[in-house]
């Protein structure tokens, strides 16, 4: 859905907290998305999507004792284009090092989830999506249920990721979940382009909140902009917030 420009500040989260339609989306738990005996591969676009995204459920599993498979696509370093205060070389270290400490800090140990650099281009995923279905396929199986960003969340990244796991999962046999992120900014409670009908809410006790936003807030690179070259952060308080609620929505 790239006519839906990531520009201003979105729909607001009163207007997402005030939606009857959101309010009235069946919940499915950890357990039952993930059965015993399969693994939860995650499949993030950048560092950062897996806990923005999946953070919750992430934490469900690891306390379900699921095993899990992280896949971090790029290493998000075209975060702040044209900063010298963030540029690409300081961020390809300090992105990937921030979602270690977030995934420690979601109280997942790392010893118990396998983490995949898939090395892609950062914001240029879609030119390199052949190439990422391959990837993806030499480590998946059957037995695997695939959680990825949606194929159609507003940011092209997100977009292509979705769309190869779509492919690879099929190809391999997988499950496959899609979750919203930037979904959240430009849709609204009644928009028809949101899958609804196959949309569910995995529920996240105020603990885990707490935990999520914790680890959210390891991205010290993407809760500041550069103010010398008129950039914003990438994840502003009002965006933040929105991907702080009481529950995380997959795509079934």
């Amino acid at each position: 859905m790239n006519d839906n420009p990531i520009v201003g500040n979105g729909t607001s989260l009163q207007a997402w907290q005030g939606s009857s339609k959101l309010a009235a989306l069946p919940a499915i738990g950890a357990d039952l998305l993930v059965p015993a005996g399969s693994r939860a591969v995650i499949v993030a676009p950048h560092p950062d999507d897996e806990i923005l995204g999946f953070g919750g459920l992430m934490q469900q599993l690891a306390h379900l004792g699921r095993a899990m498979k992280l896949i971090s696509v790029t290493d998000g370093s075209a975060s702040h284009p044209g900063s010298d205060v963030w540029s690409a070389e300081r961020l390809s270290v300090i992105r990937p090092q921030e979602s270690a400490e977030a995934v420690k800090r979601l109280d997942v140990p790392l010893h118990s989830l396998q983490w995949i650099r898939g090395g892609f281009s950062d914001s240029a995923v879609a030119t390199q999506e052949v190439q990422l279905v391959t990837f993806l396929q030499r480590y998946l199986r059957p037995t695997d249920v695939v959680f990825c960003t949606w194929r159609h969340d507003g940011h092209t990244d997100h977009e292509a990721v979705g769309r190869a796991c779509a492919v690879a999962t099929a190809t391999v046999g997988a499950r496959l979940h899609e979750v919203p992120i930037w979904a959240w900014h430009w849709a609204d409670p009644e928009d028809s382009r949101v899958p609804w009908e196959r949309a569910r809410k995995v529920l996240l006790a105020p603990e885990t909140i707490a935990r999520k936003r914790h680890a959210a807030h390891a991205f010290a690179s993407q809760l500041h902009g550069d103010p010398l070259i008129g950039l914003e952060p990438v994840l502003p308080p009002h965006v933040l917030e929105r991907l702080m609620q009481s529950f995380e929505v997959v795509f079934l």
